[in-house]
Parts: structure tokens; sequence; C-alpha cells
């Protein structure tokens, strides 16, 4: 007699066995052509410590953004990255800022590989359903905490995101955190004067951790309260991710650090 999980694996492969018969793709929403969230599962978090095999460009000159974005690339060669979304995730962020910043080019910096897939596959069908929309989002699979500096020049970046990192609460791996000292040195010389790099989570300890880690910094400053109520994109850092609305869900709290690249005299 089969058990229960049995029976549901045998009907999961029937279903897919009869969409692969009927030309459909059982990864993909028959409806809207989006991915699927469940077939691009993975890990929570990934050691950004361990060596990964990806192709990385040698310096940003040697970035491919006609890969990324064909048609603003047509139009405009010249454009560059200006937001990065570090440790993306699925890719909410980029899905909710696309529409709010349309002469803006992004990138989404993903570790894992099924989730990184998940993230292409989501904006190659949003671009599909919405003729001349989601242009300027894309993702790459790559560990940012290695290789920022092969994939944007000095005082490129207007933004840069770290939202819900994984905490890596033992001490002797802080080290792994993706917000450091020796870190901060490289997005300051990735974020133009003026730029912004966000921050926020539900672990109180990491969020004093980052948020100290900032203060302490020479050329970051905090951004004031009406600063903060000003930006739109503030709004944005629970609401659109996963991560941040799994926690508003089940009544979490958050912790933000938002900062701004300063002069240094």
């Amino acid at each position: 007699m089969l058990t229960s999980s049995t029976n549901w694996l045998e009907k999961v492969k029937t279903r897919r066995n009869k969409e692969e018969i009927m030309g459909e793709n059982p990864t993909h929403n028959k409806k809207t052509g989006l991915p699927r969230k469940r077939f691009y599962r993975a890990r929570a978090h990934s050691n950004p410590l361990s060596d990964s095999h990806f192709p990385i460009p040698i310096s940003p000159d040697e970035v491919d953004y006609s890969l990324h974005y064909p048609e603003v690339v047509k139009v405009d060669p010249s454009k560059k990255i200006e937001f990065a979304d570090v440790g993306c995730g699925f890719g909410g962020l980029l899905i909710a800022l696309a529409p709010l910043f349309p002469d803006n080019l992004m990138i989404g910096m993903e570790l894992r590989d099924k989730v990184t897939e998940y993230v292409k596959e989501r904006i190659l069908g949003l671009r599909t359903t919405n003729p001349g929309q989601y242009q300027n989002i894309s993702v790459v699979r790559t560990n940012s905490m290695k290789y920022i500096p092969n994939y944007f020049g000095k005082g490129q970046l207007k933004k840069m995101f770290f939202l819900f990192p994984d905490p890596h609460f033992k001490e002797k791996n802080h080290r792994r955190r993706v917000i450091s000292p020796f870190l901060l040195d490289e997005y300051a010389y990735v974020l133009a004067v003026g730029g912004i790099i966000y921050t926020i989570t539900d672990v109180e300890e990491l969020g004093e951790w980052m948020k100290s880690c900032l203060e302490e910094h020479p050329m970051f400053e905090a951004l004031t309260t009406e600063e903060l109520e000003a930006d739109q994109v503030v709004k944005l850092l629970t609401a659109a991710t996963e991560e941040g609305q799994k926690v508003a869900r089940n009544g979490g709290q958050t912790f933000r650090a938002v900062f701004r690249r300063i002069a240094t005299h």
C-alpha cells in the first residue's frame, strides 16, 4: 500500500508528464507564463566564502549589457547599472522598483543557482506579458562579497540594497556577513557621492551590527527621519520582498539602517 507522500509524488509526476506531452512547461504557470516558485526552491542561504563555479567579468567594462538589457542597449548602449540588490532572493524588490525608476538599470545579485534561474524566468515572463516594461531589471549569479568591483566602477551606483541578509549568528562566522567594515570600503568605492545604502533585517543583533558598521565608517551618514519618510523606496524594504512579507504576517519586528555615501576631505 502506497503512503500518502508516495501518492502525492506519483500525482505530481503524472501531472508533469501530461503537461509535457501536451507541450506545456510544467515549471511555469499556464495562464501568466511566470515560473512556479516551488520548482526553484533552494536552501535559504549559501556560504559566501565557498568556491562556486560561474563566469565572472574581468572588469566592469566586460559586463555584457546586451544579455541583461537587450532593448535598452539598442536605444542607449552607454547606459550603466545604477541600482544593485545584493542577495536579491526571488526578485520581489526588483519587480517593485522597475516601474518606479524606468530610466535606471538595476541588477539583482544572487549566489544560489536555482533562485537566480527563477528570477531570470520571472523577468522574462513579465517582459513578455507586459511589452515595453521590466526591460530595466536583470539578475546575475555571483558572489557579491568577492566580485563587486568586477561588476561596477568607481561611483557607478546610486542605490545598494541588503535586505534580510544571512545573520550568521555564530561569532566565528561574522566574517561571512555581507555588511562589515572591510566590505563597506568596497561599497563606498562603487557608490556615487549621495548614493544610498539600504539595509533591513528581522534579527535585532544583526540590525545593530549593520547600523554600527555604517555609523563608524567615515564615508557614510544616516538619513534623517524626514529623509526616510520622503524616500518612496524605504516603504518597499518590507513590503516588496518575500522575507519582509513573512515577517509582517508573523507580526515580527524589523531593524532598518539607511545611510548616504558622503564625500571625504
